[in-house]
């Protein structure tokens, strides 16, 4: 610090980054440019060519073949599961287990997460499914799509169709994300928002699966409210539960519930690979139904017709996009987000990098080539990922292995699970949402540790159960953004004195070995000061002054310090932005301290702030400098008189 007359000049050496980081840098990102090399640009498109051409045979083959394997076993009862959660014939599920999944483990950056069917997505875009199409009464009078043509919009549309419809869209729009690069975009919906919305979706899950757990026939409802008079129908059909579908369901959860919490524990201290249990609950519900006749003897609903073979690729309809584009968006983006997420708990714990355009790319491309194989859009499972990777799963060739056993039990093994009986399906998947639907406990700990996250959660799962998923997820992320400004808005003002015998200056109310400064008083900001909080910021300044909140009031100065002129130090190192209104407002308060014998000298600005400072005309001939710290202000206040003309250069 050098010292001139009334000038105080501050030289700075200017830091540099080098050119030879910056070019690094810039090799770094993704290759999208006209420029790039051609093969570069194929590798960063198709990331699966980078880790096979690194691929140890040796040692990861047979650990991604037993996932594979393993993740297979999982996807038949999952998928077929999930896959009524959409409203379509079970197989659909065990499509969205190949098709997709081969499309992402391609494009895709993550090595562990597993692709397919997952129950929220399943759920959100099922609602859509039962708005448009045709109801299943009316399917098997048709007994064809031609046939349905003949009820006319908006419901003349298969499951099937409404279903490749959404899943094309869902795809599009991902694709649209990606090109925009809003990659992040999923960063508005934070971890509390989706936390909420997860935990609201799995009482829908759970409210779906009800009537086939108790056997009962359920009117379909929409829109707001609907959980309501859905629960309101349900019980007043309370008496025709048929008693052996709450047998074989009670059952079915007992043994799936033993197994989780007790046998489950166990097998894994001598095997890593988890007992297949819901593959076997599956097996001896359809042996019961096939040689036990229990589905016809006592009524049980089954999975009904699942064709041999794989499915010959369809357009949908595309007539149907206008009607389905709010709800194919809402499901793009919580698709996507869920998926990012698990990715990016992988990629923390086992120290790889993710790419979230690349996912928004390989994601959306895996919806348009399921959409043209009659699956639902597709999202990553927990359950399935966390198996995958616990048993030993390296790479995306686990889901290649997955997907080679699936197509063998599409080709010969599916028609197999024709009469197996719908309950032991809702039971698998009620089980399965047992870990979702007890995230409402955490709420306890989210309001410790913050009540605006908390309240976050709150509405967002309030918003979901009562109103609907969709209004839900717009809830979250409108109380999110509205917290965020609120967040944004606030100025915390704290008054600083010095500990003694050292240049560090704490807050007066909560340090009590601090002194004060004669002459000197010390204003700390913490925030941004914008119009939105620029009269608070002029009124909570002139009432720590002068314990007034009226700062149009008069300010009398005592008799026996009227002679005296003190000094205000502004400390603004915690200020992130000064916009137009702040910068306005400063000089005004400089204006009336400088009235009432106050020297103003400002501490910390950031060059954007001085700028904004500067374009407002806050510096004048003789205005207040610009301290770097503290103690330079102080040290300047006590050095110097304050009436003399002085300026500061960064």
């Amino acid at each position: 610090m050098e010292e001139h007359g009334a000038k105080i000049r501050i030289d700075r050496n200017v830091c540099l980054q080098p050119s030879h980081t910056v070019d690094k840098n810039i090799s770094q990102t993704k290759c999208l440019s006209i420029n790039c090399k051609p093969k570069k640009f194929i590798k960063s498109l198709f990331p699966a060519i980078g880790w096979l051409c690194t691929y140890q045979w040796k040692e990861w083959l047979a650990k991604d073949l037993i996932a594979g394997a393993t993740v297979a076993i999982m996807n038949v009862p999952q998928g077929m599961a999930y896959a009524l959660l959409g409203n379509v014939p079970p197989v659909v599920g065990i499509y969205m287990a190949l098709f997709p999944v081969l499309v992402y483990a391609l494009l895709g950056t993550s090595r562990h997460v597993s692709m397919g069917s997952f129950a929220v997505v399943c759920l959100m875009a099922g609602n859509v499914v039962t708005k448009y199409a045709a109801p299943p009464e009316v399917m098997i009078a048709a007994g064809n799509t031609t046939a349905i043509a003949d009820i006319g919009p908006p419901n003349h549309y298969s499951p099937i169709q409404v279903a490749s419809a959404v899943a094309f869209l869902v795809g599009i729009y991902q694709l649209i994300m990606y090109v925009l690069r809003f990659g992040l975009l999923c960063t508005l919906l934070s971890e509390t928002l989706v936390s909420g919305f997860t935990a609201g979706a799995a009482i829908h899950v759970l409210t779906s699966q009800l009537k086939d757990l108790f056997g009962i026939k359920v009117a379909h409802f929409h829109g707001p409210l609907k959980l309501i008079y859905i629960y309101g129908d349900l019980f007043s059909k309370l008496h025709t539960t048929n008693l052996a579908a709450v047998v074989v369901s009670a059952i079915t959860v007992v043994v799936l519930i033993a197994n989780n919490e007790f046998l489950k524990p166990v097998a894994a201290k001598w095997c890593i690979i988890p007992v297949p249990i819901e593959l076997i609950v599956v097996l001896c519900g359809t042996l019961a139904s096939t040689y036990g006749g229990i589905s016809t003897t006592y009524g049980l609903k089954v999975v009904g017709d699942i064709p041999v073979g794989l499915p010959q690729p369809t357009l949908p309809p595309f007539d149907l996009f206008s009607s389905i584009l709010m709800d194919s968006l809402i499901i793009a983006i919580i698709a996507y987000a869920i998926s990012l997420s698990m990715a990016l708990i992988f990629a923390n714990k086992l120290k790889y990098e993710i790419d979230p355009n690349q996912e928004l790319f390989a994601q959306g491309c895996g919806n348009i080539v399921g959409s043209l194989f009659s699956c639902l859009p597709f999202a990553a499972s927990l359950s399935r990922s966390a198996i995958q990777q616990s048993v030993g799963g390296c790479t995306q060739l686990t889901s290649v292995f997955s997907a080679t056993i699936l197509t063998g039990v599409l080709l010969w093994i599916a028609p197999f699970f024709e009469l197996l009986p719908r309950c032991v399906l809702a039971s698998l998947i009620i089980v399965a949402l047992k870990g979702i639907l007890f995230q409402a406990a955490d709420i306890i700990k989210i309001w410790k540790v913050s009540s605006s996250e908390a309240i976050i959660w709150l509405t967002t799962y309030a918003a979901v159960v009562i109103v609907d998923i969709d209004y839900g997820l717009l809830a979250g992320v409108a109380v999110s953004v509205i917290i965020l400004f609120v967040r944004g808005a606030q100025l915390k003002v704290l008054v600083l004195e010095r500990l003694r015998n050292t240049e560090i200056f704490l807050e007066a109310d909560k340090y009590s070995k601090t002194e004060t400064i004669p002459g000197v008083t010390i204003i700390s900001y913490t925030g941004c000061i914008n119009f939105v909080n620029a009269v608070t910021f002029k009124k909570r300044t002139l009432e720590t002054l002068f314990g007034t909140s009226e700062p149009q009031s008069p300010f009398k100065v005592a008799p026996q310090e009227e002679s005296r002129r003190e000094t205000v130090v502004m400390d603004f190192r915690s200020i992130s932005y000064v916009d137009s209104s702040g910068a306005k407002t400063l000089k005004s308060i400089i204006e009336e301290l400088s009235v009432h014998d106050r020297n103003v000298l400002l501490v910390g600005l950031s060059g954007s702030s001085i700028l904004m400072l500067q374009s407002c005309n806050v510096f004048t001939q003789g205005s207040e400098p610009i301290f770097p710290t503290v103690q330079d202000a102080v040290t300047y206040s006590q050095s110097k008189p304050l009436n003399s003309v002085y300026s500061i250069r960064l």
